[in-house]
């Protein structure tokens, strides 16, 4: 496989990934929490780094999800103090992110985990970090990766689909009808957290919040059924990654940038041009309103 069908893959899976969980924190009004996560994640690798000495795969995701349920868990106890959710999120996430930015810098000075390389990425290279696969060859890593998690994903929705269904929706009932609803809330966290880190090496931060969040609001936009969001969300996420290289190719920026932006500008499209939503159809509805 070519140089660019890689990158194009690996953004595609990233846009897949995130675009289908994104959508339960769209539904859950948690929007600014992957934000949070996407950052908090940076304690949760250097604190693997620090335990095992190593930059293993494994042991990073162990840790990225320990620091996402750890900002789950320390918001939710600060928001039942009776702190708001947004101050809440704003406090752990300035306050474990810069933990993490200090650990590094006392622990962890030469080895390939600074800031910028989280927060930016860089997808250029996805093509050159290999690791070879029996009847497949050399693959890149963060395909392996991204490809991975996104079965998990699958998986996990697959078999939760109802209690992630039912919890999204009415929290209330899914009680009521005896559904552990804050397992289940830190189940879709931990699926939020290694999402993240699977793609922090190649994309970084900025493009997985971007994707968190753009496709999922952008299917929200588009259609009041629960399936169809989510696969409309997948396709969406799909598409801004592929439209976002090719945008980076003709301006000759950053990838992974030109990728955000692209989920940003067709969420701007949609949300003027959605026939039910769009402010558009608002505006001739509203017109049409003061004719009668």
């Amino acid at each position: 496989m070519s140089y660019e069908l890689w990158i194009l893959l690996t953004g595609s899976l990233v846009g897949l990934s995130c675009g289908v969980i994104g959508c339960f924190l769209i539904l859950r009004k948690m929007s600014m929490l992957a934000d949070a996560i996407s950052h908090t994640v940076l304690l949760g690798l250097v604190m693997a780094f620090i335990v095992s000495q190593s930059m293993n795969g494994f042991n990073m995701l162990i840790g990225a999800a320990a620091a996402g349920l750890l900002t789950t868990f320390i918001v939710q106890l600060l928001n039942s103090s009776g702190i708001q959710e947004d101050a809440a999120i704003g406090v752990v996430f300035t306050s474990l992110f810069a933990l993490g930015v200090i650990l590094i810098s006392l622990f962890a000075k030469n080895v390939h985990l600074d800031v910028e390389h989280a927060l930016m990425g860089e997808i250029a290279f996805v093509p050159w970090n290999t690791i070879s696969i029996p009847f497949l060859g050399a693959i890149p890593k963060s395909v392996v990766m991204l490809g991975s998690i996104l079965i998990i994903d699958v998986a996990v929705i697959l078999l939760l689909f109802k209690e992630f269904k039912l919890t999204s929706f009415d929290p209330n009932m899914a009680a009521a009808i005896g559904i552990p609803v804050l397992a289940i809330h830190y189940i879709l966290m931990g699926l939020v957290s290694v999402t993240t880190v699977s793609a922090f090496d190649s994309v970084g931060a900025i493009l997985v919040v971007a994707m968190l969040i753009a496709p999922g609001a952008t299917a929200y936009l588009l259609t009041d059924r629960y399936v169809v969001m989510l696969f409309l969300s997948g396709a969406i996420g799909i598409f801004d990654s592929i439209a976002g290289y090719y945008g980076a190719k003709i301006f000759d920026v950053s990838i992974s940038g030109a990728m955000a932006v692209a989920a940003g500008i067709v969420f701007l499209i949609v949300w003027m041009l959605s026939p039910k939503y769009g402010l558009v159809s608002k505006f001739l509805n509203q017109r049409r309103l003061s004719e009668e």
